[in-house]
């Protein structure tokens, strides 16, 4: 029996299909309206994204055995500015199969469609508004300074190119105390991104929790179901979001040599 083709996919409905509807692939994709291409090869998938999330990624997702041709395909036609990225067995299998190819780093994927706990009731004497809100501009630096200085690794950033919606909390000295965006959001799958809180005024107060849930609530709402991703080493990061209902998937991300 001769050896399936690559064929390239050129729709949300056909990729939907061939992904049998993965979060991570359908992110990448992002509706086809960035210049992301999609090609399928037996029951594997993978998706070039240009510019997303800081970078030019390309997902995969399948069987090995099908995504190593693939690969090889995507690599080829993409160019080597992309890095691929997938769940962290089927990215070791891939290193093992394409000599070029090396693993970089492990980190998590967390999504849900779900809808977040209630919120909790903020007692009337705590130090922070009762309810996130989505900055307006003038609130832009102050957000940009936050993550300058406590959080300078984020792909997100009010003052680099990409589609951010910025929310915060503020205490009651008007101090901007927590922020998190809407970020790199496709039709399908909302990504949370740029989560940062301020050591001194929003730490261990709920603040993260309150502007992170505030975030995924209308990610779910506009788009059916949302993710992010996160170091894997970040315990506290992952316990806030696994409270707010996401579940974990162990990504690893590769370059080409």
């Amino acid at each position: 029996m001769p050896e399936p083709a690559v064929t390239e996919l050129t729709t949300e409905h056909r990729l939907r299909q061939a992904c049998h509807d993965d979060a991570l692939i359908m992110w990448a994709a992002r509706g086809f309206t960035t210049g992301a291409r999609a090609w399928t090869h037996g029951a594997a998938t993978a998706v070039a994204s240009p510019g997303i999330s800081g970078r030019d990624r390309l997902a995969v997702h399948g069987p090995a055995a099908d995504a190593e041709p693939l690969l090889r395909h995507a690599l080829a036609t993409a160019g080597p500015t992309y890095r691929p990225l997938g769940d962290t067995r089927l990215i070791a299998a891939l290193a093992d199969r394409i000599p070029r190819l090396e693993t970089l780093g492990t980190f998590g994927w967390m999504d849900t469609t779900t809808p977040p706990p209630p919120a909790v009731p903020v007692p009337a004497d705590a130090d922070a508004d009762t309810e996130a809100h989505w900055l307006a501009d003038h609130e832009l630096p102050e957000a940009a300074a936050l993550l300058d200085d406590h959080f300078p690794t984020s792909h997100a950033h009010p003052h680099r190119d990409g589609p951010h919606t910025w929310a915060g909390v503020r205490d009651r000295r008007g101090h901007l105390t927590a922020i998190a965006a809407d970020a790199w959001s496709a039709p399908t799958v909302g990504l949370l991104a740029g989560v940062a809180t301020h050591p001194d005024h929003g730490r261990g107060r709920g603040h993260a929790h309150t502007v992170c849930r505030f975030v995924l609530d209308a990610q779910l709402r506009a788009h059916g179901r949302a993710a992010l991703m996160v170091d894997r080493d970040n315990t506290p990061a992952i316990r806030l979001y696994q409270r707010l209902g996401l579940t974990w998937r162990s990504l690893t991300a590769a370059r080409q040599r």
